[in-house]
């Protein structure tokens, strides 16, 4: 017999987790690198790099990966080095101070809901301004010691790294997180194993680990569907961010809100205010609604206390960007809970439906988080004004410009996104207070005592620094995907940081007008090829696989970019992540957005460039809207001149090229003998001193809490109180009001305004009598006055109240004098509304009937 050259079996292999081995001395290392406060402390960031600095670099500046990977031999070097030591000592009571402190009782808790957070690189859970929204709002949260927690997913592939081919077109590359080398822990049972929380689907359930996230003082509890309990069905529920079809999203977002509220109950976690920080959470209200019928509430009681303590956050400012599903689909997951919740179907999907019995509708995920939370708001004063009228529909009764729908800027943390070198630079010249006061803007007037020489070095410095990080990090990627080595050391060699630097660096999407610069190239290349004036312009970006229109621009400013006369003045720079970003927005000179208008819900790394003394240019749209000093940057208007977007953006264009031809460069060159332009530096001063303490994260915390989690927590603390005695009497109310309304009518009415019309400044009489139908005073009137605008659009001209005086058994007799100030064309109408002290306002109840 012929003996075979090889036999082996297939090996049965096992995982095994092997975490690092830690001297004594250096215990106190790993608790630091599994709390995510190291990403907006320097000083931990440089104690982190002191320990070995070409494996810091090459683990990404992932701490618990350094730790993994440092030898035991060095472990034992860095003990003995008292200089490191005493580092470690120093940040490690930095962090033990910070965590000891008492926590802030006095402001109701919340709990926080999001698809995404961007904390730091090395937790892929992000891909855009949703998650470094909802990263900073933690960190601050933090800071502010506030008692809140989040809930979110913990995607197995995250969003995509972006790689660019030789012709330009975007490759998307998924890759696979290893959860045992990231800064996060396993949630555990009581029993001491792996949590795991059963989610209802159809009927069978999802099974989702849980994982936390230490935010400071803040616990992120991210779900993961990726494991052998579940189906091959299930389990990429949590693979990648905004992947997969419509019915994966809708999956995605039963484990986000009902799967999010039973994760609290296993903890034993009960807050005070459930934000759903966009529609994908809006189920948290469906389970919350579940949950207080089971303890014995009707669904009308339920809802009182759901709506009580739940905000909506919009960031979409065009109903498109919203999430709807077929009637199909939606009833396939979600048949079940109507029966749960004591109402019919129709009744349960029109909760989701802006005209609730118009069966073509789709369900909406914003309609519903509308139709659950008793505040809405949009995430800044113009996209506030676009979300009223966005989700007017459902509220027919009344004008965009009447309804609940509130505002409350973006702004960005303070800590995690100013360079090091101005952090110093504020410690320095700043009142010790101004990081516990940022939004004083008299503490950052003390910018403007800081000698510009300073403020020059400070930004000269970074610019230095974003130079050499380009070099460093695209050098080997650029001479892979390029092809020819000469011109990738020539385009490296021609990136200057003594140019006029301009950075736009963003999510590609077609509305934000990537293209804008590239109307006249003749006129371009004259800009950018002056010698004794350079300029150079720096893209960075993700478009969405899917966005054919974003993956275009891409390739179209890639393939200028190679162009002779434009290679090395306009460089794109591939695999936007939070690292680059911080880079771009501190070492840049100017930072340029060009939105269609009103389509910049916000936008917030114009305010990143704040912080670092980078100024910006932008289309007056989201938060530059209010943000613009003149002095202080460079705005383009928000009025559009055409209708046709063509001639809109050739427009914006020649006066993007005008600003930058005869104010911005001439500005930046004019040089004095220490090399540095005065002018230049009075722009970054007032931009530092003006805009800057109004966007920063701080300040939008203490607004939510100002506007909205307060003023909710009271109304749900009285509801709440006495087994909801308040929450069952006012929907007994709303009961009672809904089944007598068609009856309610009038009996009698009169007015003195002669046949001719009204007369300006004359005052006239309108009296009605109501049948209110055995109700107790439930009902208003009001005298409403609408003019048509300049572009023909009705807006409220006045609304005038009535006054009940008398009442006789169910006859109420309402009176009123109306008279205008202004003569002109009117329509007028006489609106009746229900009216009860425990209304939060008219759009909670907004029945409305024209007299």
């Amino acid at each position: 017999m012929k003996i075979k050259a090889d036999y082996a079996n297939a090996p049965q292999w096992k995982e095994w987790a092997v975490r690092s081995r830690l001297p004594e001395e250096l215990k106190c290392l790993d608790e630091l690198a599994h709390n995510m406060w190291w990403a907006w402390n320097y000083e931990a960031r440089q104690m982190w790099k002191s320990l070995d600095k070409d494996l810091y670099e090459e683990v990404s500046h992932n701490p618990v990966l350094l730790l993994e990977r440092l030898s035991y031999e060095r472990k034992e070097e860095i003990v003995k080095d008292k200089e490191i030591m005493k580092n470690v000592k120093n940040v490690y009571q930095l962090f033990r101070g910070y965590m000891d402190a008492e926590p802030d009782a006095s402001r109701p808790s919340v709990a926080y809901f999001c698809m995404e957070y961007g904390l730091n690189q090395v937790l892929k859970i992000y891909s855009g301004g949703l998650g470094m929204l909802a990263g900073d709002y933690l960190k601050e949260a933090s800071d502010s010691n506030v008692n809140m927690c989040a809930v979110g997913f913990l995607y197995r592939y995250g969003y995509f790294k972006q790689n660019l081919s030789m012709d330009g077109q975007q490759v998307a590359n998924y890759e696979a997180q290893n959860f045992n080398s990231l800064p996060l822990e396993r949630q555990l049972d009581a029993d001491g194993n792996p949590m795991v929380v059963a989610v209802p689907y159809m009927n069978y359930q999802v099974h989702a680990y849980v994982w936390r996230v230490n935010v400071g003082r803040i616990p992120l509890y991210l779900l993961d569907t990726d494991n052998e309990m579940n189906s091959e069905f299930d389990r990429p529920i949590t693979h990648a961010l905004y992947g997969g079809d419509w019915e994966n999203r809708l999956k995605q977002e039963i484990l986000l809100g009902i799967g999010g509220i039973l994760t609290l109950k296993k903890l034993g976690i009960k807050k005070d205010i459930y934000h759903c920080n966009e529609g994908h959470a809006a189920f948290c209200n469906l389970q919350r609604l579940c949950d207080y019928i089971q303890e014995g509430l009707t669904f009308n009681q339920a809802i009182e206390l759901v709506r009580a303590s739940g905000l909506y956050t919009c960031h979409t400012p065009v109903p498109a960007g919203h999430d709807y599903f077929e009637e199909g689909l939606f009833g396939k997951y979600m048949g079940k809970y109507p029966e749960m919740l004591g109402i019919s179907w129709d009744e349960f999907i029109g909760m989701g439906r802006s005209n609730p019995n118009d069966k073509n509708q789709k369900f909406s995920m914003s309609t519903f988080a509308i139709n659950t939370c008793q505040e809405v708001n949009g995430v800044s004063k113009l996209h506030g004004w676009v979300s009223q009228k966005m989700f007017s529909e459902i509220w027919k009764g009344y004008y965009p410009e009447e309804n609940h729908v509130g505002y409350v800027t973006n702004g960005v943390h303070f800590p995690t996104w100013t360079a090091t070198e101005w952090r110093r630079l504020y410690a320095k010249y700043f009142d010790p207070s101004h990081l516990s006061d940022q939004s004083n803007e008299a503490i950052w007037h003390a910018i403007y005592n800081v000698p510009d020489e300073e403020i020059w070095n400070t930004r000269m410095a970074l610019k230095n620094k974003l130079t050499e990080y380009i070099r460093s990090k695209f050098r080997e990627t650029w001479l892979k995907n390029q092809g020819d080595p000469s011109r990738v050391v020539s385009l490296l060699d021609k990136i200057n940081p003594n140019a006029l630097m301009i950075g736009f660096c963003r999510r590609f999407a077609t509305y934000k007008r990537a293209h804008l610069l590239f109307t006249d190239l003749d006129r371009l290349a004259k800009i950018v090829n002056d010698p004794q004036r350079p300029v150079q312009f720096l893209f960075s970006g993700k478009a969405h696989p899917a966005d054919g229109g974003g993956q275009g621009l891409i390739k179209k400013i890639y393939e200028i970019s190679q162009r002779p006369e434009f290679l090395g003045k306009i460089i794109f720079l591939e695999d936007y992540d939070m690292r680059l970003a911080r880079r771009l927005v501190s070492g840049v000179d100017i930072w340029m957005n060009t939105p269609t208008r009103p389509l910049e819900a916000s936008g917030t790394s114009g305010e990143k460039a704040e912080m670092n003394g980078v100024v910006n240019l932008s289309v007056l749209d989201g938060w530059w809207l209010e943000g613009y000093r003149e002095g202080a940057g460079w705005a383009l208007t928000e009025k559009r001149t055409y209708d046709n977007q063509n001639y809109q953006d050739q427009l914006d264009a020649a006066t993007i090229y005008g600003l930058l031809e005869n104010e911005i460069i001439p500005l930046y060159y004019k040089k004095n003998d220490s090399g540095y332009s005065e002018g230049w530096i009075r722009v970054i001063k007032n931009s530092i001193a003006t805009i800057a303490p109004h966007y920063t994260m701080k300040r939008q915390l203490d607004d939510y809490y100002d506007k909205f989690y307060n003023k909710e927590a009271a109304r749900f603390k009285v509801l709440s109180a006495n087994g909801c005695q308040q929450a069952k009497e006012l929907a007994s109310w709303k009961e009672a009001v809904a089944e007598r309304w068609d009856a309610i009518h009038v009996v009698f009415s009169e007015n003195d305004v002669p046949s001719e019309g009204m007369e300006s400044g004359v005052a006239y009489n309108f009296r009605f009598v109501i049948d209110e139908q055995g109700l107790d005073d439930a009902i208003g009137l009001e005298f409403v006055a609408v003019k048509a605008d300049k572009n023909g659009e009705e807006k409220i001209y006045s609304v005038h109240p009535f006054e009940v005086v008398k009442r006789e058994g169910n006859l109420y007799t309402f009176e009123a004098k109306i008279a205008s100030d202004e003569a002109g064309f009117y329509k007028t109408a006489v609106r009746m509304y229900p009216k009860n002290d425990m209304l939060p306002h008219r759009q909670d109840f907004a029945y409305v009937k024209w007299l």
